[in-house]
């Protein structure tokens, strides 16, 4: 500030910070604030005018008003040593008649010759680093959650193992006294299932060996069906085949439908 003016133009911040960032334009702002009932002009200047651009420049502050400058940075090859800035900027202001415009503003009416009282502001620029961005939760971090394995980490199932098994836990249940309609049980697929993650691939497979299951229980209904209807015709002769060779015919004949299956 000159040595006989007075403060026309409050500025805030006194100090502009750029986010700085190599090849990249930076933009700050500062607010002209007009504390006293006249109508005062001003002008930005700075040390390296090629490298900011001031918008505006110049300009008139009403009374008891405010005016936003912007103050933009070009682009910038790389980043100078140590994040240290010896750029400056100087706000100059006076006071102007009510009928001036911002195009009367020139920079003769902030010299000492004009015979008018300049009040000038040092303002200093500063280089800070630029936010950074937040981290990204990589799948399967949080707490608690394991990720999943893919076919190749050894997950996948041998085919023929899942159909052997299922179709000894099928003959296991044709000697308890399950209904036809009981949902097999898959505990030792489902526990697989549970502890690794079956990958789609797998659980197609699953569904595939279900449906097997399924026809192969309505095979059993069907040969139980025929079977009641040898019984009754063995009754109806009272002679014929006795039921162990019965029962061995129907056994026969599931076991000939799972093979013809396969």
């Amino acid at each position: 500030m000159g040595s006989d003016s007075k403060e026309l133009l409050g500025i805030e911040p006194l100090e502009l910070r750029f986010p700085f960032e190599t090849k990249k334009q930076i933009s700050c702002s500062m607010q002209l604030a007009n504390r006293t009932d006249d109508y005062i002009g001003f002008k930005v200047k700075t040390t390296s005018p090629k490298k900011y651009c001031v918008r505006p420049n110049s300009g008139i502050v009403p009374p008891r008003s405010t005016s936003d400058v912007i103050v933009t940075m070009q682009e910038q090859k790389e980043a100078p040593p140590d994040m240290q800035c010896k750029d400056k900027f100087l706000v100059q202001s006076v006071m102007v008649a009510e009928d001036t415009s911002a195009k009367d503003i020139t920079g003769d009416m902030f010299t000492k010759k004009s015979g008018n009282v300049v009040d000038e502001v040092k303002l200093r620029v500063v280089y800070v680093p630029p936010p950074k961005p937040p981290s990204p939760v990589r799948e399967g971090s949080e707490e608690g959650s394991s990720p999943r394995h893919s076919l190749s980490d050894g997950s996948n199932l041998n085919y023929q193992e899942v159909r052997s098994a299922n179709i000894t836990a099928w003959f296991n249940s044709q000697e308890t006294t399950r209904e036809p309609d009981d949902p097999l049980s898959l505990a030792a697929v489902k526990s697989q299932k549970d502890q690794e993650g079956f990958t789609s691939e797998t659980s197609a497979l699953i569904s595939k060996l279900t449906e097997e299951r399924n026809s192969a229980i309505q095979q059993n209904n069907k040969l139980r069906q025929e079977l009641d209807l040898v019984r009754r015709e063995l009754s109806k002769q009272n002679g014929g085949f006795s039921f162990a060779v019965v029962a061995a015919i129907a056994l026969l004949g599931i076991l000939l439908g799972f093979i013809m299956k396969r």
